[in-house]
């Protein structure tokens, strides 16, 4: 397995740790309730995708 020749100074090593930052999960309001969801799913709160209801939102409560 190669090993590196020289030690790589302190300043490299953060340069290249510069870029794996956590970023913060992008959400959007759901047009039927407003509710803040994540894009191209189905809205938890009423159950609706692109304008027409994909999850019975009602019937899931009622099982639980």
């Amino acid at each position: 397995m190669p090993v590196p020749k020289k030690r790589h100074n302190k300043s490299r090593r953060d340069r290249r740790r510069a870029n794996q930052k956590i970023s913060a999960k992008k959400l959007q309001k759901c047009p039927k309730c407003g509710y803040l969801m994540l894009p191209h799913r189905a809205c938890p709160k009423c159950g609706f995708y692109k304008g027409r209801e994909v999850i019975n939102v009602l019937k899931e409560k009622k099982k639980k």
